[in-house]
């Protein structure tokens, strides 16, 4: 059979797999922080017996887009939003520090700060561990003040900081939880300069117009594999009556 075949079959699965990678894009369209993965796809050739007269598709996923996404107020206290570069350090499942840029933040039972996913925010000193308290505070700088219960309201008093970190783009990569990493897997220092925003929140950098224009063009490249393959096939069964004429 002809390797056309072959080749039309590595483009529809590969085409497959761009789909889903936008269509997990247009999943977290409305998901805090998020940030959308690139996709691209280039030729290999195929390397044989003979010379590499024919190509199949291989798609990648060069990145992640790291634009930031619009802030949306929302008055709670615990919400925070990182203005401009920079990223919120968390303790990952497996222990490793990541860094997000969702800052729907919450204090569990034993008092520590986590995520809306239940990931412990880190401080200066590791999680963040805040005592019971009438009020809670964070600054723009990161720092988190409260107000001890029995205090008066003029009485603040500072337990500890948000680790927020700027890491080089070029270093970070996404990993499958959604969480940035640095390649090398070392903990960043904090950097002093990265700024939140209390009460706000950053949406998704996800552009829904292009995700679905993007997903149509890819379900018509997929349906020219398929006329492809059957052409490929046609052309097989032609050639097998003509030997059996002959």
């Amino acid at each position: 059979m002809d390797k056309s075949l072959y080749i039309s079959m590595t483009g529809a699965s590969q085409n497959a797999l761009a789909q889903r990678s936008h269509a997990n894009n247009l999943a977290n369209l409305s998901t805090t922080g998020f940030r959308r993965d690139f996709e691209q796809a280039r030729s290999m050739p195929v390397f044989g017996d003979g010379y590499a007269t024919r190509a199949y598709a291989m798609t990648e996923r060069p990145g992640t887009d790291l634009s930031s996404g619009a802030l949306m107020e929302t008055g709670r206290e615990l919400d925070v939003a990182v203005q401009g570069e920079g990223w919120i350090a968390v303790q990952a499942a497996d222990g490793s520090e990541a860094y997000t840029r969702a800052g729907s933040l919450n204090i569990d039972a034993f008092g520590v700060l986590r995520t809306s996913s239940g990931l412990p925010v880190l401080g200066n000193g590791g999680p963040i561990a805040i005592p019971p308290a009438e009020k809670v505070e964070i600054g723009s700088d990161g720092t988190i003040s409260i107000r001890a219960l029995g205090e008066g309201p003029a009485v603040m008093a500072e337990v500890d900081r948000l680790k927020l970190v700027n890491p080089d783009p070029a270093t970070l990569e996404k990993g499958a939880d959604g969480l940035m990493r640095t390649k090398d897997g070392l903990p960043q220092v904090a950097d002093g300069v990265v700024q939140v925003a209390t009460g706000f929140l950053e949406g998704s950098n996800v552009n829904a117009v292009e995700e679905m224009t993007a997903m149509l063009s890819l379900a018509r490249q997929f349906e020219l594999h398929i006329k492809m393959m059957r052409t490929a096939e046609e052309n097989a069964q032609a050639t097998d009556r003509i030997l059996q004429m002959s």
